[in-house]
């Protein structure tokens, strides 16, 4: 969370704006925040559309959740068809992750050039990450 505050003149009054950029991993959170800022405070704040991106960390653990996921579905099939065949699944052999694909998502805040003009559901379906694994 980072707090920028600006104190100024304006004729015989000082004026104070402050802008508060807080950084949310949880969009629940980031709602009942931004609902309990404006119940507090009313007009007074006024709160721009959130922007969202994954970091690098959060790519390479999908990446790896993804290679995980197709390893076991790749075991569970081969299961499968030993069971047709009245045999044993014995240990793997090799085990060789062939295609890794990604697409979609913001990584460390690079955002669209229109992103100003979006909804919030575009905003999140922009944002979000896919990735496949093929071994």
């Amino acid at each position: 969370m980072t707090v920028t505050e600006d104190f100024s003149r304006v004729e015989n009054t000082y004026q104070m704006e402050a802008e508060v950029c807080i950084i949310f991993s949880d969009f629940g959170k980031m709602q009942n925040v931004c609902n309990l800022l404006i119940e507090k405070l009313g007009t007074s704040v006024t709160i721009n559309p959130p922007n969202f991106y994954h970091t690098p960390e959060a790519i390479d653990t999908l990446r790896r959740q993804v290679c995980v996921t197709a390893v076991g579905n790749t075991r569970r099939k081969a299961q499968e068809v030993c069971r047709l065949f009245g045999q044993a699944l014995g240990k793997p052999l090799l085990i060789k992750e062939e295609e890794t694909k990604e697409w979609g998502g913001h990584i460390d805040g690079h955002l669209l050039h229109c992103a100003d003009s979006q909804t919030l559901q575009e905003r999140i379906q922009n944002a979000t990450a896919y990735a496949s694994c093929r071994v």
